[in-house]
């Protein structure tokens, strides 16, 4: 798949082309996404995004929805492309999961304010909150959204310190569901590299 930071009409693939590349390179992008995804506690799961991921949700979205229009190409793109890092930032989808519709409404209400309560943590460094829904407003005073965008913006020290094999915890701090991980080794080296853009 092409990768050069940048992602246009130009250079994502045709949906004929798209659909040999998908048979021969699904397993190992579904590999990245699961490999990019760090459960934290039981309901909510963080997909760190790049390049890669966003570029490979675009081309299935216009699988799925036929698209071949220029129109509607640009208009997944705008959709998309925001999730790519860039510099010092991760990027990521967080996802809340509650397969009970009723559970799930319940939660969904006691959880306003949880994605910028979710943190990246860099050893021997504070604590960086996530900027939450810069696209649009995804939540309401009484209900938050099952799928929020984050963006983590790190200085060069924390990013140094991890590509030099840092540990980072994960967390939330919402008074509804505190919870923390230790991103595993290799997450944390796929992490790693989306500093190398800046």
């Amino acid at each position: 798949m092409h990768s050069d930071g940048q992602i246009s009409p130009e250079n994502l693939m045709s949906l004929e082309a798209y659909a040999k590349w998908r048979k021969a390179h699904q397993p190992e992008m579904v590999a990245l996404r699961c490999l990019r995804s760090v459960p934290l506690g039981e309901h909510l799961r963080v997909q760190f995004e790049n390049e890669a991921t966003v570029r490979y949700q675009i081309q299935e979205m216009l699988r799925i929805e036929k698209i071949f229009e220029e129109d509607g190409i640009l208009q997944e793109i705008a959709a998309y492309a925001p999730l790519v890092p860039m510099g010092h930032q991760w990027k990521a989808t967080l996802l809340l999961g509650y397969p009970d519709a009723q559970e799930r409404q319940r939660e969904l209400a006691k959880l306003v304010g949880v994605a910028s309560r979710v943190f990246v943590e860099v050893e021997g460094h504070p604590r960086v909150y996530a900027i939450a829904d810069e696209d649009l407003v995804r939540e309401t005073a009484t209900k938050t959204s099952a799928v929020h965008f984050l963006r983590f913006e790190l200085d060069a020290a924390m990013a140094a310190f991890v590509q030099a094999g840092a540990a980072v915890r994960l967390g939330c701090d919402h008074t509804h569901y505190p919870a923390h991980t230790d991103v595993a080794a290799p997450t944390l080296a796929s992490l790693a590299g989306d500093f190398n853009r800046a």
